[in-house]
C-alpha cells in the first residue's frame, strides 16, 4: 500500500513515525504540503496521514485510488466526511492523546500568574531584589489555590482532567451548562459561573452558540481578580475586550494559547506590549513530547484496525 505523511512538520521534532511507516508499506514523508501540491503528491496514494491538509469533496472526487485519511488531530473540520464516504475513503481521527499535556499547560500558567512568577522575575532583573533592606520581595500579591473557584467551560475529556487536578489542589469546581442547553443541578448558567469562579478554563468547541462567548458583557461579570485560561480555541474570545478588560484591571490575568487565526495577525489586540497578567503562548498546550508521540501511534494503530477491516475511530459514515 502506497501512504504518504503529508505534513509532518506540524506535529514538531523529537518524535519518531517507524509505526507508520511499518504499517504503510511503501511510505513517504513530506515536512509540509500546500494545498497546490496536494493532488499531484496523492494521485496514486492509497493512504495519507495529516494534522492540517484539506480534503473537500473536489479533492476526494480528484484522488480515486485514495481510501483512507489519517487524521493525527482530534478535529475533523478539514474533511468532508460525506464525501468520503461517497467516495469509499475511509477517515479515522485521534482522542485523549494530549489530555495531560493540556491540563498541565492549564496549571502551569495559573501558578505563573497566581504566584505572579513574570513580575517578580522581571523585578529581580531590574535590580529590585538587589536593593531591597528586607530579605525578600513582597511587591506583588500570591494567591494559594486551594481558596479559589475553579470554573469549567467544556466538561469533556480535557475539561474533566483539568478538573481533577484543580480538586487536589484544594479548589472548589464549578461547571457551567453546555450551550444551548438548560442549566442544572450540577451545571451552572455560564453567567453564575463567570460570577462566582476565581479561575474560568474554557475546554468547549468552536460553535455558533460558543463564538465570542467571552465578551465584553461575560468579562464584566467576573471577579477583578479573576483569570481566564484559554487553551480550547481562539474564537471563543473576543480578543480586543480581553485586552480591554487587562488593560482596566477588569479581571486580573489571562492566559492564552489559541487566537481565532494561526499563525496570527501582527494586529490582534492580544499580542499588544502594554498588556499587563496576560501570557500568550503558540498554540502549544497539547504539544508535550509525550503527546505528540502518542499522535503518531494512535493514528498508526487505527491505520492497521483498517487494514484489517476493523473500524476503529472512524469519522466516515457508512456508505448506504
Amino acid at each position: 500500500m502506497q501512504a504518504a505523511f503529508l505534513d509532518f512538520a506540524t506535529l514538531g521534532s523529537g518524535i519518531d513515525d517507524a509505526a507508520l511507516r511499518a504499517a504503510a508499506g511503501e511510505y513517504q514523508c513530506y515536512d509540509m504540503t500546500s494545498a497546490d501540491e496536494l493532488l499531484e503528491r496523492c494521485q496514486d496514494l492509497d493512504a495519507v496521514f495529516t494534522n492540517k491538509c484539506r480534503f473537500d469533496a473536489a479533492t476526494l472526487a480528484a484522488l480515486p485510488k485514495l481510501k483512507y485519511v489519517g487524521l493525527t488531530a482530534t478535529g475533523s473540520d478539514g474533511i468532508d466526511l460525506a464525501a468520503a464516504a461517497e467516495h469509499g475513503v475511509a477517515v479515522t481521527n485521534i482522542t485523549a492523546y494530549c489530555t495531560q499535556s493540556v491540563a498541565q499547560h492549564v496549571f502551569a500558567t495559573l501558578l505563573s500568574l497566581t504566584h505572579q512568577l513574570s513580575a517578580y522575575d522581571r523585578d529581580v532583573r531590574a535590580g529590585a531584589w538587589q536593593r531591597q533592606d528586607n530579605f525578600c520581595l513582597l511587591d506583588h500579591p500570591i494567591r494559594e489555590l486551594s481558596n479559589l473557584i475553579l470554573g469549567i467551560v467544556g466538561y469533556g475529556e480535557l475539561g474533566q482532567a483539568v478538573a481533577r487536578i484543580g480538586e487536589v489542589f484544594g479548589m472548589q469546581v464549578l461547571v457551567a451548562a453546555r450551550a444551548g442547553q438548560p442549566p442544572t443541578d450540577a451545571r451552572l448558567p455560564l453567567t453564575e459561573l463567570l460570577a462566582q469562579a476565581d479561575v474560568v478554563s474554557l475546554h468547549c468547541p468552536l460553535t455558533p452558540q460558543t463564538a465570542n462567548m467571552i465578551n465584553a458583557d461575560a468579562l464584566a461579570a467576573m471577579k477583578p481578580t479573576s483569570v481566564l485560561i484559554n487553551t480550547a480555541r481562539g474564537g471563543l474570545v473576543d480578543a480586543a475586550a480581553l485586552a480591554n478588560a487587562l488593560r482596566s484591571g477588569q479581571i486580573g490575568g489571562a492566559a492564552i494559547d489559541v487566537l481565532d487565526k494561526e499563525p496570527p495577525d501582527p494586529t490582534n489586540p492580544l499580542l499588544a506590549n502594554d498588556i499587563p497578567n496576560l501570557i500568550v503562548t503558540p498554540h502549544i498546550a497539547w504539544a508535550a513530547v509525550e503527546a505528540r508521540q502518542r499522535a503518531i501511534d494512535q493514528t498508526a494503530a487505527h491505520f492497521r484496525a483498517f487494514l484489517n477491516g476493523e473500524r476503529s475511530n472512524r469519522l466516515d459514515q457508512d456508505t448506504v
